[in-house]
Order: structure tokens, then sequence, then C-alpha cells
């Protein structure tokens, strides 16, 4: 039986991509069997003061008016134990307990996937490449992930979504939030070609910039093998490629197309560390040919085979809400490349931006560059506009962009400071 009502109902109590859910599913088998044991007064796990509130406001029945309502706006949903849930999610840290979407989700069940990823504001050899060599492995049955933002992500979607081939977009905010505006125009291009928008964060949900790192878990989970097109050595998306490498993916880097270039950084510290040099679609479609470990790995899923550990320690957590979970040993084959350089570039993009009081995980170079002159006070848009050289109308789409983000707002005067 599908129990996505039960999955949502425990997102409402425990929170999104919230361990404790999983601390809790270590004594009870199913998210249904925490509500009889509560409603029975038999509940056997210690509760935060947030939690026991909760407990006493929601139950199922909301969580199933929940899912009516969103399939009146078109959005369906999947628990983690339902037949259309992706199989690789079910092994990766928290996986979401709940997906939302939008579109076909059964485009990823069972196949090869890819997981693309880059700089927002990327150069046209980089833009090229993504769009050509996605277009081709989408051709040949690959489904292309992206996270649907400008640049890199938007070309590789369009690789294959303007061949008429399913691609998936995974939010950092609803399915249904047009984020970022500039690209919604292509919503309906990647649904009528077959594809499908997903999230773990309800309808409605906001793009903060803390969603964006837990996104960026889902969309590597997702992906059979990750692909990074353009990055500096600070770049959000060495995170991604991170997260990648923790689920025990490959990972695949395009060659700078000028070694001096600070655009490329990220690549070539990618490349030093091991990473896959991706010189065309061959390479991946090498690594996914008959009796290959990722063809084995596809052929191999079945349906939901019930909980297992998530690589956390969550028995002797699932009695306290205090006590932090414990890594385990993966038994992944150990890849070539380090985690060294992504977590350099974690540290640094936190770092940089630590005096602002916000995540700066997902914001474009642009973006990094807006927040460090405004992190000295405020100023004018024309002013900024000067420092950064930019055309005034691309500035104010970047400062709408970190309003969203909550990362700054406008003052009286076009004037703009740091939240």
């Amino acid at each position: 039986m599908d129990d996505t009502r039960y999955w949502l109902w425990a997102t409402m109590i425990f929170g999104v991509a919230n361990r404790r859910l999983w601390e809790a599913l270590c004594l009870y088998e199913k998210p249904s069997d925490i509500e009889y044991a509560y409603q029975s007064g038999k509940l056997a796990l210690r509760l935060s003061p947030t939690e026991e509130e909760n407990l006493k406001r929601f139950s199922s029945d909301d969580a199933q008016k929940l899912l009516d309502r969103y399939a009146q706006q078109g959005i369906s949903a999947v628990g983690y134990d339902s037949p259309e849930y992706p199989a690789q999610l079910r092994n990766i840290m928290i996986p979401p307990a709940v997906l939302y979407y939008k579109g076909n989700i059964r485009c990823l069940l069972h196949t090869r996937t890819i997981t693309c990823v880059g700089a927002r504001h990327a150069l046209d050899y980089s833009i090229t490449a993504a769009n050509r060599i996605c277009r081709i492995l989408a051709e040949k049955g690959f489904i292309i992930l992206s996270g649907f933002a400008v640049g890199i992500d938007i070309a590789s979607q369009l690789g294959a979504a303007s061949g008429g081939f399913p691609s998936a977009a995974v939010m950092g905010c609803g399915v249904d939030v047009d984020y970022p505006r500039d690209n919604f125009r292509y919503r309906d291009s990647v649904l009528s070609a077959g594809g499908v928008f997903v999230s773990e964060f309800p309808p409605g949900t906001p793009p903060h910039s803390a969603n964006f790192s837990k996104r960026n878990r889902i969309l590597a989970g997702l992906g059979r093998a990750a692909v990074v097109f353009e990055a500096t050595d600070h770049s959000g998306s060495l995170i991604t490629a991170n997260f990648a490498l923790e689920q025990g993916r490959d990972v695949y880097c395009l060659p700078p197309g000028n070694v001096f270039s600070s655009n490329y950084s990220g690549n070539i510290m990618l490349l030093r560390e091991g990473a896959l040099p991706l010189y065309g679609a061959e390479d991946i479609l090498d690594n996914f040919s008959d009796g290959s470990p990722n063809d084995l790995e596809i052929r191999g899923e079945g349906g939901y085979s019930g909980i297992n550990s998530f690589g956390i320690d969550v028995f002797e957590n699932a009695l306290s809400s205090s006590e932090p979970p414990k890594r385990k040993n993966r038994s992944h084959k150990p890849k070539k490349i380090t985690a060294a350089a992504a977590a350099a570039a974690d540290h640094n993009y936190k770092d940089e931006n630590s005096s602002s009081g916000f995540d700066a995980e997902g914001l474009s170079d642009v973006q990094k560059v807006i927040t460090d002159l405004l992190s000295h006070g405020a100023l004018h848009a024309d002013v900024l506009a000067d420092k950064l050289n930019m055309d005034p109308a691309m500035l104010m789409t970047e400062l709408t962009e970190l309003e969203l983000l909550g990362a700054a707002r406008a003052l009286p005067g076009n004037m703009f400071e740091l939240l």
C-alpha cells in the first residue's frame, strides 16, 4: 500500500529533511505505526517540545487534505515506500520522505540519469559543450538532471528538452514557484517532452538560500554520475560534486577551455583530484555499457524493501533528540576523486560570506561580488552598477534574486543592503 499521506504527516511532525524522522523509524517500521502508537498512548519515543506540539496539531487526515489540495493544483507526491519513488534516493543520507512533482516522475525510475552542474554566468564554450553533450546523451536514453538555474543548468536541460527528450529539474523551492523567473518560460518545454519538476519542499515554499544545500544532495543522489561543466574554486557546483562522491558516484569534469581562466579553477581542482575528464558523450556512454557497474545497479533495482539506516546510527538517537547522528562507513567502491576540493570550496564559500549573516550556497559569482560589496554597508544601485561595470537592468535582476534568497533588501532611494 502507498502510504504517502503518512510520510507527509511525518514531515509535518519532524520537519522536512530532518534526521529525526529516520531515527524514529528505527523503532517503528512505518510512519503510520508512529501515529498509531501516539494515538494509543504507547509512543516509545522521546520528543522535543516542537514535535509534541506538532503531534497534537496534525493527523494523517490533515496530510491527506493537503495532498488533495495539491492534486487540484496539478501537483502530485510520492512517499518513500511508493513504487514511483526513485530507488537511487533510498540510500542517500537523510533521503527525502516525500517528493512533490509536476510532470512524469516515472522518467526517473530504473534508468540512466546524469546530474549536470556549473556556473550561472558560464562562458560560451561551456554552454555549448553542456548543450551538445546532453543532447547526445538524451538521444541515447539518458535523463538529464539539473537545478534549473540559469547558465549551465538550463543549457543542459534544453539539450534534452529541445530534442523532445525527458529531463528532470530538482528545485530548491516548491515546484509551483516560478524560480528563477527567467527560466520558467522553459517549463512547458520540459513538461511537454515528458520531463518532471521535483522537490522535497512543499508547494509554495520560497527559494530560501538554506534550501539549496539540501536540494543538492537530492540532485546528486538522483544522478548515476555527475558532470561539472564550469566552476570556480569557490563554486557551489563543487559541493554537489562532493555529494555525488559521498554517494559513490563517478564525477566527470569538462577540461578547461582556457587553463588560465579563473572560470575553470574549480574544473582544474577537480581534475587534479582525480575527476574523470569529459571529452565527449562517449566517455559517459562507455561507463554505462551492458554489464558495467552502473548498468548492473539499474538492472538490480527492485521495489521498496523496508527502511535502512541511511548511513547514521539511528537506534541510539531514537530515544533522544539531543545526540547527533554518527556517520557509518560506506560500502561504495573507492573513487579517484577525493572530498578535499569540494570541502575546501564549501569552507571558502561560507567563510567569504560569514559576515553577512546568511548562507551563501547557491549564489552566482556575480551575486557573491555584490554581497561582498554590500558587506561594507548599503550602496545605491547606480554605485553598484559602476563598480561592477554592469548593465543596470541586469544588476536589478541579480538584486531581485538576492532579495528572494533572503540575502539582501531594498531601501528607500534605490539603496540596497545585506540582511
